[in-house]
């Protein structure tokens, strides 16, 4: 297994623990929960960011600037 690959499935397990305890789900959903939010990075980090700007429009350079987790 690469390290690439380790270090990604890390970054899932301690997100569905945080998922797990934060939200109190059993650890099947809070790992499927984890794992929709790393494979629709771009929806999440979209939604995100219209959230936090509190809807107003963003430009599309910035979109493309942002990420979670880059590899």
């Amino acid at each position: 297994m690469s390290s690439n690959t380790k270090q990604r499935l890390s970054r899932l397990m301690r997100m569905s623990w945080e998922i797990q305890k934060g939200k109190n789900r059993t650890r099947a959903k809070a790992l499927a929960a984890a794992w929709a939010i790393m494979g629709n990075e771009d929806i999440t980090v979209f939604y995100l960011v219209r959230k936090l700007n509190r809807h107003k429009p963003v430009p599309e350079r910035v979109m493309g600037q942002m990420g979670l987790f880059r590899a």
